[in-house]
This record gives C-alpha cells, structure tokens and sequence, in this order.
C-alpha cells in the first residue's frame, strides 16, 4: 500500500475572497495527498508572552512533547509537503504568521542542535511552496526570504519556491489577466 502524503496548508489570508488564496488553491490542486488546512486567522494563537515561555521552556527541560502547546510544531515537523498562503503586507506577511512560526521554532521537535551549536533541521517536508499576491509591486518579499532563512537554518527543508502576484490594483492593471497567467505559471510548474 502506498503511503499518502500528508499536505501542510498555512493558511494566513484573513479575506475569504482572498486572491492569495486562490492561487493557493491552484498549488493545492497539483499536490497529490491529504490537505490539513490550518487557517491561522481561526485559531487561538497569541504572542509569546514571559508565562508561555517559561512553560515552553519548563515542557523542553523534561522532554514533554506531547503537550498542547506543542501540537503546532508537531504537526508542521511530520508534514510531508508544507504550503503557506500569506498576502503580501507591509513588505511582508500578516503578523499572525509570524506567531504561528514562533510557536513552532521548537528545539526537540523541528530542530535540534549539534554538539557545536549549529541548528539541524527535524522537519520531513521536502520543499515549501510559498503563496503571495500583492496589490502594487513587490520590491523586496521579506515574508519570503523570511520564511526561506528559517526553513533552511533551522527546519531542514532546502527547497523552497515561491509565486508571487503583483500589481493587482495598480490603475489600468487586468487583474483578471495577471491572476490566470499566475495559475498558468503554477500549472506548468514541476512540482
């Protein structure tokens, strides 16, 4: 029997008529496996404050784990292929993305570190496919290069592809033609 991939979707678009989350949808639709959507706008992730720290710090000393606090990182360790959907804002992504990657930086469980200190990556995902739409153009997608960094430094993961929409509200732009040329693109992509 063949196993099935199990499909890690980051979903960090807070419009339901996203256009982020349809050219995600696009990507979802090359991938074979299970999709385990995670729609970061739903769930009840805050900042890390001085208590959760401690706790987290307290659950790694003992190697617990299996605790709920750690059920985010657990999940995005065992995905076989991770896709993040996060429009592009301010430069970079929306801030609840960021929350969800500091809840899931866990040594123990998506990383570890050598005996020298170097971080070595304990995800099993082969690539990260990286989902971003931009209504003016996208100078420089920190969200990315972001995400990127710590996939490479800390994750394990060494392939990473991102497709990025822009100029979607620029005046005189054909957003329509701009949108099916980018699931154009992801179509003919070899994933």
């Amino acid at each position: 029997m063949e196993n099935i991939k199990n499909i890690l979707f980051i979903n960090a678009c807070a419009r339901p008529e996203s256009r982020t989350l349809l050219l995600a949808g696009e990507v979802l639709g090359r991938l074979s496996g299970e999709v385990t959507e995670l729609k970061l706008f739903e769930e009840r992730l805050a900042p890390l404050d001085y208590g959760v720290l401690e706790k987290r710090t307290g659950l790694i000393a003992s190697g617990e784990y299996q605790d709920p606090l750690f059920r985010y990182a657990r999940q995005f360790a065992g995905a076989d292929e991770i896709v993040i959907a996060a429009p592009y804002w301010d430069l970079s992504f929306p801030s609840i993305l960021k929350v969800y990657l500091e809840h899931i930086c866990i040594t123990g469980i998506t990383f570890q570190y050598t005996p020298e200190g170097i971080p070595e990556g304990l995800c099993r995902a082969r690539h990260i496919i990286y989902v971003t739409t931009a209504g003016g153009p996208v100078y420089q997608n920190m969200g990315f290069d972001y995400v990127k960094a710590l996939s490479d430094t800390f994750f394990g993961i060494h392939e990473h592809v991102a497709f990025t929409v822009q100029n979607l509200d620029v005046q005189g732009a054909d957003k329509n033609r701009i949108l099916r040329k980018a699931a154009e693109e992801i179509r003919n992509y070899n994933f």
